[in-house]
């Protein structure tokens, strides 16, 4: 029998690696895993972000770095714990990036894992600052709003329309109280008097006896900071007694045109920031809002504007890297500017990893034929500067 030196094992071995290391290198095809809300109270975002992202792969042929592109979709139902466990199988699964979630308790549990795993992690809806401050993770990047951005459009909307009492109604969740909490003390710093406050459930059904509440008070402005079917649910009792006759219904992401195909008629006048819009005016958008009609026969929702945006950014990015090491597409994304985005230029700040970008402020109005029954007219464009606040730690 032949014996073997250690210095031939050791070649050996290293051989091995080598192997190894160069099928990894370039795998069959691009993997990502998806995790959004197909049901629970953020369901009615899950399939447009699906949509969204379906669309920005087919636009460059279905494929990165020459390999096909594999999306694997899971339904977190709006819940943390499903978001984990199923987050954990796409990566055990292979694959190379993870997408999502819709629900900032989701995002923030999917961040802890992608950290550990060291896989890229993209986040287009989640809105919680604390995805993206100073100092967090190296692997997770939003490209779309934050709350912060957010509520000081509502704060500004507030003191612009001359409010003085406002009763507010916030989802039982850490992100919406927090951002809750934050327009309230600025309000008040403002003069501006907050004469209730109620937070119901996230999920809730029954918002009947707030609205009474609210009918009661003397609130001239009715903050609403919630969203997805809590939004359609609140907005369309609050519809069944007209309080939008007597009050300003707005809030720092309550409408879009998914919320108001869902409440009707009663919706028409309510305000609140956009995180996309199919009527930007720029050549990209065009293009987007022009294949995803031929798609899906219907406008892009701000979920699929954004879903869209930034998967695209993402791809075109890791394309320009020309490599297969994750390492190299989380420093590359980390320094990168998007002109070229359907919201106009878009810069991603390395500190946070965070998209500096314009934040859209819109009222519900009556769509125009093909336009759907009920759009967002954009009437409020508030430069970056405005709207986030220098890094800082």
């Amino acid at each position: 029998m032949k014996s073997w030196s250690s210095a031939a094992y050791g070649a050996l071995a290293l051989c091995a690696v080598f192997t190894t290391g160069a099928h990894a290198a370039e795998p069959e095809t691009f993997k990502i895993g998806g995790v959004v809300s197909l049901s629970g109270t953020y369901g009615i975002f899950g399939e447009d972000m699906r949509k969204g992202v379906t669309v920005a792969i087919e636009q460059r042929g279905g494929k990165v770095l020459g390999k096909p592109i594999q999306v694997t979709w899971e339904d977190d139902e709006t819940k943390p714990q499903p978001a984990v466990q199923k987050t954990t199988r796409l990566i055990s699964d292979g694959s190379q990036m993870i997408f999502g979630a819709v629900s900032s308790a989701s995002t923030l549990a999917i961040m802890n894992i992608a950290k550990q795993r060291k896989i890229p992690h993209l986040v287009t809806m989640s809105a919680d600052d604390k995805i993206t401050v100073p100092g967090g993770s190296r692997y997770t990047f939003r490209t779309s709003n934050t709350l912060g951005m957010e509520q000081r459009m509502a704060l500004a909307y507030t003191k612009e329309q001359k409010l003085k009492r406002i009763y507010g109604v916030t989802a039982d969740y850490q992100a919406t109280r927090d951002s809750w909490d934050w327009y309230r003390r600025e309000a008040e710093k403002a003069g501006i008097e907050i004469v209730g406050a109620d937070f119901p459930p996230l999920g809730n059904r029954d918002y009947s006896s707030i609205a009474d509440k609210i009918a009661r008070s003397n609130a001239d402005g009715v903050a609403l900071f919630m969203t997805g079917s809590d939004a359609v649910t609140m907005v369309k009792q609050a519809g069944q007694i007209e309080l939008g006759k007597t009050r300003k219904i707005f809030g720092p992401v309550i409408a879009d045109e998914t919320m108001a195909a869902g409440v009707g008629p009663t919706s028409i006048g309510v305000q609140s920031g956009v995180r996309y819009h199919f009527t930007v005016e720029n050549a990209p958008n065009k293009a987007f809002v022009e294949a995803f009609r031929k798609k899906y026969n219907e406008y892009p929702s701000a979920a699929a504007g954004e879903a869209y945006d930034g998967m695209s950014w993402w791809l075109d990015v890791v394309e320009k890297t020309g490599s297969w090491d994750k390492e190299k597409w989380v420093d590359a994304f980390a320094g990168s500017v998007r002109d070229n985005s359907v919201e106009g230029k878009k810069t991603m700040r390395a500190c946070d990893h965070q998209a500096m970008q314009n934040g859209l402020w819109g009222v519900v109005t009556a769509g125009k034929a093909p336009q759907p029954a009920y759009v967002m007219d954009i009437v409020g464009v508030f430069p970056p500067d405005q709207v986030f606040e220098p890094c800082a730690g």
